[in-house]
């Protein structure tokens, strides 16, 4: 064993139901609803997140909009060469989000939001075939941000502001494929790092031609999440200057990618709205998550080849207003993978996917409502592997992993708007 292969610091989450990579796409219900449109959709508070610009436009002084979806995941891989199978196990996630915007006069709106792009928990059977790639993930990653929302004109606006994240990971993965202690027990490491933090920004502008069309666009910034001093952990290792293994420190960094959104909308009549919306996310920037252990020579480090690409999101919405009381939504979108070929790791086993969401807003009164969403992910079955390209890294020698995998999610939402 010449080189302590630790798959990763970050490998950050979640079994299918994000959109590309470890990204999350449920930061509204009623955005969520609608497809995960909302770039150009003026609805509520929810523009926090889709494109803070738009706040200002909101009709009453204060709105806020909180909720949290249930995601329920089901990852199955096999490989028929050698009849193996494996389920994922994994706890119900349970992201949230909450969104506040106070309008000081009619051209300054100022907001606050809270929500969860990035994190969820995997867990694999235990000792399975890919074991020495990923036993659990469990990840947290919570933004916090400050808006601005200036209109400059009767119907041109522009808005953003500061993000802070903060975040925990906890990583656990065998060895090897066979490393034991005496009595049997697999040799494996713990990853963890807490109370990590990082800084970003985002930017929107929205802007209305005529009363029934909107256009928006909001870019949100590259964050580079940096974990110093976190804990390795290793346990069930023999005795053997073949396995040197004790318990240290280590640092790394992982990228949080670019987001460029850009959206329209278009109100037909006082029932009917359509929205569609393009995003790109900058994935390239996830070439490789690097892992330096402290007190340990340069080969010790780990090197996990990611090599990602930009990926594409494209999602279409509508809504109708049925009365006073129901609104009623539905969308679709495709989510676009980052994952190149060859680069297939069992902690984010996820390619394209066809997604299909729906909902409802219940007007208890003039000034509360109840958003309920629903989003099924379906991923095409696929086989694919792990086996980095050698001349693009050469320092990579772990082996190849392969085999059939079938990923599924339901995700049910609640949230209240509420508007004073």
């Amino acid at each position: 064993m010449k080189r302590l292969f630790l798959l990763s610091l970050f490998m950050l989450a979640a079994a299918t139901t994000y959109a590309g990579g470890y990204r999350v796409s449920l930061q509204g219900q009623r955005g969520l609803a609608m497809g995960h449109t909302g770039v150009a959709v003026v609805n509520n508070a929810e523009l926090a997140f889709f494109n803070p610009a738009g706040l200002v436009f909101l009709e009453n002084k204060i709105n806020a909009s909180v909720g949290v979806s249930a995601v329920f995941s089901d990852v199955v891989w096999q490989n028929d060469e050698f009849g193996q199978m494996a389920r994922t196990d994994s706890p119900v996630g349970t992201p949230f989000y909450a969104y506040f915007s106070y309008k000081l006069n009619e051209k300054l709106s100022l907001g606050l939001a809270a929500y969860t792009p990035y994190g969820s928990t995997v867990e694999w059977e235990k000792d399975w075939p890919g074991s020495h790639l990923v036993n659990d993930i469990e990840l947290a990653a919570i933004y916090v941000q400050a808006l601005a929302s200036y209109k400059i004109t009767d119907n041109l606006a522009v808005g953003g502001g500061p993000i802070y994240v903060s975040g925990s990971v906890n990583f656990n993965r065998n060895l090897n494929r066979t490393l034991s202690d005496l009595e049997g027990n697999r040799s494996n490491v713990t990853i963890d790092a807490s109370n990590v933090s990082a800084f970003g920004w985002s930017a929107g502008v929205m802007w209305s031609p005529v009363d029934s069309l909107r256009v928006g666009v909001n870019y949100r910034s590259e964050i580079l999440v940096e974990a110093e001093d976190g804990d390795a952990d290793f346990e069930n290792v023999p005795n053997s200057p073949l396995a040197p293994f004790s318990d240290t420190q280590f640092d790394a960094t992982l990228p949080l990618p670019a987001e460029l959104s850009v959206g329209v909308s278009y109100q037909l009549n006082e029932k009917w709205l359509f929205a569609f919306d393009y995003n790109r996310t900058f994935w390239d920037v996830y070439n490789s998550l690097d892992v330096d252990f402290a007190n340990q020579p340069t080969e010790r480090d780990s090197f996990n080849p990611r090599a990602y690409e930009d990926s594409n999101n494209y999602r279409f919405g509508v809504q109708y207003t049925a009365n006073e009381t129901f609104t009623l939504r539905a969308g679709y979108y495709f989510d676009g993978s980052p994952v190149q070929d060859g680069y297939f790791a069992p902690e984010t086993p996820r390619n394209d996917s066809n997604n299909f969401t729906g909902g409802l807003s219940i007007n208890v009164t003039d000034n509360v409502a109840i958003d309920a969403a629903f989003l099924y992910s379906r991923f095409k079955e696929i086989y694919a592997t792990y086996s980095p390209d050698p001349s693009e890294f050469p320092d990579y020698e772990g082996a190849p992993f392969g085999g059939t995998y079938k990923s599924s999610a339901f995700v049910p939402g609640l949230g209240v708007t509420i508007k004073i």
